[in-house]
């Protein structure tokens, strides 16, 4: 298992990235999925990564520091192309309880056709410790503007907030759940629905929609 970080790596942030330096990091991305999605966690290790994706073993570590900070980065990185899909196509329920179940078990379903690959990123989710923080912050973002686009809810209250981060957690436990073998694909929809009903006790924003 390949888990050393470079302490002394120094991680080029995203959103300063030059356009070569984030063709790097999508190719890394990318190598990451692909040999997680063959293999699961133990299949990703460091070194292929770099071969796979064309860049020296040096250069990945200033990138991600960790498998567990490449395997989370991986997870925000999937979640993003979901969500441009959802927008292409999204959910039709009558009410925002409705659309962000359908929202979340789509994205269940995208996790379920890739299970090795799913269960590396969630298994790194689980790893992770407070060097972390920033990769696994910006999954938790990622999937709150997720839920916050199916409820039409641009402006949330602190309460629906609240809601939202409730399902998040469900929703991320019921994932580590299935991939164990502890529950059901129906038993992960019931819990999705049933937590996503929070939404109906709390009051709407300004632009929210019931």
């Amino acid at each position: 298992m390949d888990t050393t970080a470079d302490p002394g790596a120094a991680r080029p942030a995203s959103s300063a990235l030059t356009e070569r330096q984030e063709a790097r990091r999508r190719r890394i991305l990318q190598a990451s999925a692909r040999l997680a999605g063959r293999g699961g966690f133990d299949a990703v290790q460091m070194r292929e990564v770099a071969e796979c994706s064309q860049v020296a073993l040096g250069t990945l570590y200033r990138y991600f520091p960790s498998k567990v900070h490449l395997l989370v980065a991986t997870m925000q990185d999937q979640l993003e192309h979901l969500h441009a899909t959802l927008r292409r196509r999204p959910p039709a329920g009558d009410t925002a309880s409705a659309r962000v179940a359908e929202t979340l078990m789509r994205a269940f379903r995208a996790l379920q056709r890739e299970p090795h690959l799913a269960d590396a990123m969630v298994r790194a989710l689980t790893f992770a410790d407070r060097s972390v923080s920033p990769e696994v912050d910006q999954v938790s973002r990622q999937t709150t503007a997720i839920i916050l686009d199916a409820m039409g809810t641009p402006d949330p209250t602190p309460g629906q907030l609240a809601a939202v981060r409730v399902i998040e957690h469900t929703w991320h436990s019921a994932l580590i759940t299935w991939l164990s073998g502890r529950a059901s694909i129906a038993q992960v929809r019931t819990d999705i629905e049933t937590a996503c009903r929070l939404i109906d006790h709390t009051d709407p924003g300004p632009g929210g929609a019931s």
